[in-house]
């Protein structure tokens, strides 16, 4: 008899087939480009810059699956690797709706949750893509006034600021270390900057992990 087929089973049956399915299109754009125009890359250059540069993104993510698939659950995983911008967007607003329903993202109700929430801000998202592209041209003055600069400026800052506020708080002890220690190595290397975001933030979960066991052992949580 045919095992029925869970929740779980579904979602993972339909992350494999979406996600497999954006990877067709994302190179099919390229490889359309070249037949059309007979415009094929220079395939040295391209090995040469691949050889360079894809051993820093393979590793960018076999640390951020690792990192992020325990924060945002199966199912928001998989959309928030296709839609991207995880640190910036779709963790935090994963984080605050299972916050807001009381829910732990290792629950079936978690993932649920979790994926909605991500869903959702992706659509939102790209509406906004859209209003902007079709409104860019009238708002170009007014979003380049210097009045408005320092605001665009603090937007990150504001957003995992209010984030910050409310699992710092909950959770004190943990927070320290890897507090300390992106400070630390913010101040320390000016090099980083929010183009290394991809990278610092998988590392500071790995540290915090670490130091939580650590503080686990001793008996200090």
């Amino acid at each position: 008899m045919k095992k029925d087929m869970t929740y779980m089973d579904s979602v993972h049956r339909d992350g494999r087939i979406w996600n497999l399915s954006v990877m067709v299109v994302l190179l099919a754009f390229p490889i359309a480009v070249a037949l059309i125009f007979d415009a094929a890359p220079d395939w040295k250059g391209f090995l040469m810059g691949l050889v360079s540069t894809a051993p820093m993104y393979w590793a960018v993510a076999v640390v951020e699956t690792f990192t992020f698939v325990p924060m945002l659950g199966a199912g928001g995983s998989y959309l928030s690797f296709v839609t991207g911008n995880i640190s910036n967007l779709k963790l935090p607003v994963a984080l605050n709706a299972l916050e807001q329903a009381g829910v732990n993202v290792a629950s079936e109700e978690g993932e649920v949750v979790s994926t909605i929430a991500i869903a959702v801000s992706s659509i939102v998202t790209t509406l906004i893509i859209v209003l902007g592209v079709l409104l860019i041209t009238p708002l170009t003055p007014v979003l380049n006034a210097p009045v408005l600069a320092p605001a665009f400026a603090q937007i990150l800052p504001a957003l995992f600021g209010g984030l910050g506020v409310v699992f710092i708080s909950k959770n004190f002890k943990i927070a320290i270390a890897p507090v300390a220690l992106m400070l630390v190595l913010f101040i320390a290397i000016p090099a980083l900057n929010a183009g290394t975001v991809g990278i610092m933030v998988p590392v500071s979960v790995l540290f915090t992990l670490a130091v939580s066991r650590i503080l686990y052992k001793k008996n200090l949580l």
